[in-house]
């Protein structure tokens, strides 16, 4: 076989793979990055980076790779779902790093982290002075979770004794130019009610609408395809030209 052939129909069938490998596993290997999941990132990542190259080896070798470290990443999921004490030696434990302002050194230390990563990390948070902090606590995806001292956390309408209504979370009706209808029947509205609110707005093609939402209110939102604004603000030291809308 033509080798370029056959670098092609590798990369196709482990794409195919870790795309099959990720539905598998699911979204905390994402949206929930442990050490254990960082290193079965890389592991199987590597695996399926041979097996669309290297062209010596059987790709059978590399696709019983695949299937072992998925079983093995699902299989550590599921101890982790049914057993907590597997679920804090898989995944960790969250440690506390700064109490009542004050740095817990003993605790960094174990963890190898060091005073320039919690500043940093606090001032993301938008913490710049680590007095403000009551409690810092390093999870184990590596993030850190900040609750500031009560005197310097954000007034809040309950703080107040302020009522607030209900938001919910908007409904998207146009995406791209193309109806979601599931969402229409969930709010038990019609697509020619839509078209006739997007002609109100001077709108009379779905084609020009980029999305469409509508909040709890019954407020339609939309943000057509091509905006007409008047000036465009660029922060960024581009020369001046026709920019995107």
């Amino acid at each position: 076989m033509n080798p370029f052939l056959e670098i092609l129909l590798r990369a196709l069938g482990a794409f195919a793979g870790v795309v099959l490998v990720t539905r598998l596993v699911g979204k905390s290997q994402v949206g929930q990055l442990t050490i254990s999941d960082y290193v079965n990132g890389i592991v199987i990542g590597s695996i399926a980076a041979s097996l669309a190259t290297d062209i010596k080896t059987s790709p059978w070798y590399y696709a019983l790779g695949l299937i072992v470290f998925t079983t093995l990443t699902i299989l550590t999921q599921w101890l982790g779902l049914k057993y907590r004490p597997a679920r804090k030696i898989l995944g960790d434990e969250p440690t506390v790093v700064v109490h009542n302002g004050k740095i817990l050194e003993r605790n960094m230390r174990r963890m190898r982290y060091n005073v320039d990563d919690l500043m940093m990390q606090l001032r993301e948070k938008g913490y710049f002075n680590i007095a403000d902090v009551e409690f810092a606590v390093a999870e184990p995806n590596g993030s850190l979770s900040i609750l500031p001292k009560s005197d310097k956390r954000p007034v809040t309408p309950s703080d107040l004794g302020i009522a607030t209504k209900y938001e919910g979370v908007p409904s998207e009706l146009v995406v791209d130019g193309v109806i979601i209808k599931q969402n229409l029947k969930q709010n038990n509205l019609t697509e020619e009610w839509l078209l006739k609110e997007l002609e109100k707005q001077g709108i009379y093609s779905l084609k020009d609408v980029l999305y469409a939402g509508l909040d709890t209110e019954g407020k339609l939102y939309v943000d057509k395809k091509q905006d007409e604004l008047e000036h465009l603000t660029d922060i960024s030291d581009k020369l001046p030209g026709k920019m995107g809308q």
